[in-house]
Formats: C-alpha cells, sequence, structure tokens
C-alpha cells in the first residue's frame, strides 16, 4: 500500500473544506449574512432572509441578557437581584415566540449559539457598575438592531417586534442610566 504524500493530503483537504463551504453557501444562502456586524448592528440587504437573521439576532441578543442575568444574581443590591430574576423570567418567552416563527416561517431548528459576553468577575464594590455598564451597551446594541429591522423588513409581526423591544430597551436603558448615575454618581 503506498503512502500518500502530505503535500497531496493536506492539498486535498484544502480542496474539500473549500467545495464545502461552496456546497453550505449554495443551499443556505443565509447562512453568508447570518451574524449581524458587530460594530454597526446591521443585518445585511433586505432579502429573503433578513428577518430569519433579525430573529437569530434577536435570540442571541435575549441570550445574553440572560448570561449578565446569571452572573448579577451575587449581587447584594435588591433591584439588581429582582432585575435579574425578571430578565431570567421574561427572556426565555421571548426567545420561544422567535423560535416559533423560526420554525414556522423558514422551516428552522437549529440553535442559535450563545454570545459572547462580558465577564463580569467577582463580587466586589464595583461589580453593580459592570453589570450596569454591559447592560447598557446590551440595550443600544438591540436598539440598533431594532432600527435596522424597521427600515429593511415589511413582515408586521418583525415590524411589531422590533417596535416592542425597542420601547422596552429605551425605557429600561433609561432606569439603568439612573441607577449607574445615582450609585456611582456618574453618567
Amino acid at each position: 500500500m503506498k503512502q500518500i504524500s502530505f503535500a497531496l493530503m493536506t492539498g486535498l483537504m484544502i480542496v474539500v473544506g473549500i467545495v464545502g463551504i461552496g456546497i453550505g453557501y449554495a443551499y443556505t444562502p443565509e447562512y453568508m449574512l447570518s451574524a449581524y456586524d458587530r460594530n454597526t448592528m446591521d443585518l445585511g440587504v433586505a432579502d429573503r432572509w433578513l428577518d430569519l437573521r433579525y430573529i437569530n439576532n434577536m435570540i442571541a441578543h435575549h441570550r445574553g441578557a440572560m448570561l449578565l442575568a446569571e452572573q448579577a444574581k451575587q449581587s447584594s443590591r435588591p433591584e439588581i437581584q429582582e432585575l435579574s430574576n425578571v430578565i431570567l423570567k421574561n427572556e426565555p418567552v421571548a426567545i420561544a415566540e422567535l423560535t416559533t416563527w423560526k420554525k414556522s416561517w423558514y422551516g428552522d431548528i437549529r440553535p442559535v449559539a450563545d454570545p459572547v459576553v462580558p465577564n463580569l468577575g467577582s463580587y466586589d464594590a464595583t461589580f453593580d457598575l459592570r453589570f450596569l455598564n454591559a447592560l447598557i451597551a446590551h440595550h443600544k446594541n438591540g436598539i440598533l438592531m431594532t432600527k435596522d429591522v424597521r427600515t429593511k423588513s415589511s413582515r408586521s409581526e418583525i415590524l411589531n417586534n422590533a417596535d416592542t423591544v425597542e420601547a422596552f430597551l429605551t425605557d429600561s436603558g433609561a432606569m439603568l442610566t439612573k441607577w449607574r448615575s445615582d450609585w456611582y454618581d456618574s453618567k
């Protein structure tokens, strides 16, 4: 039995990888635009996959809130503890609605990967400030996403969702900013 040279084997692996990616893009064109631009929160072009990209990214957004809330449970402030409990109770409901749309409209049952969120570290004198800063930034990114989808989507459920999410994020962002100002004398 002859051995295949290392160079030939490496070349074959590269070709197979490129062909696999090409097939993946050909059969699932939404894959190419599946993640929003982390700098602009741009969901991409207004094509037939826009609503799916919004759904996937909004699911990830809600999961991000939950991951931050899990960390914030170690806070000693009752306001932060209550907020964490509310997030952990309500976000799965929002995710379930989005998951239902995803399956119904696109036949897509693939799970959405959890986003990377800041590690807030151990509880100390500035833990709540780190949590507030992370959640305020999280809210601002969500608002950018809702603004983007409203300029591109025509599906009433998506537009209503974006309106509801943006109103919530705006109101709760103001509350978080007030807490940060009151507790840490910062804006």
